[in-house]
């Protein structure tokens, strides 16, 4: 299981990178944004998706892209965005990068406990 979360998370990191190395003007001015935020949104996507790939910081991240994630949201609900294609594609993509959060683990099934968890000697049980 843990490889099949590694596999998703390599994914979600290529099409973050991707979709915030080139976005585009229009999108903005379509969701009512000023394009001069364009280059602060992309390096903050770009800073979260690079500590979301780091194991030590990836809930962390996870939180932070989840923040990111709800006021892409508020902005296309505010522009009238479709509601399955541009609205809950934020709900989408933190669905995805929680489950393969969750499936990267050693042991699923413990993952609230398992970024808190240390043994004796302080080193995170991994």
């Amino acid at each position: 299981m843990a490889k099949f979360g590694w596999t998703m998370t390599a994914l979600i990191v290529l099409f973050v990178v991707a979709a915030s190395v080139v976005p585009t003007a229009a999108a903005m001015t379509f969701i009512v944004w000023s394009p001069g935020y364009l280059v602060l949104i992309g390096s903050l996507e770009l800073l979260f998706i690079i500590l979301y790939a780091i194991p030590r910081t990836s809930l962390l991240s996870a939180v932070l892209m989840t923040a990111l994630l709800g006021g892409a949201m508020a902005s296309h609900m505010r522009a009238g965005s479709p509601i399955f294609s541009h609205t809950l594609f934020s709900v989408y993509s933190g669905v995805l990068m929680g489950v393969s959060l969750w499936l990267r683990q050693c042991r699923p099934w413990n993952i609230p406990w398992s970024f808190w968890a240390s043994n004796a000697d302080g080193i995170p049980n991994r």
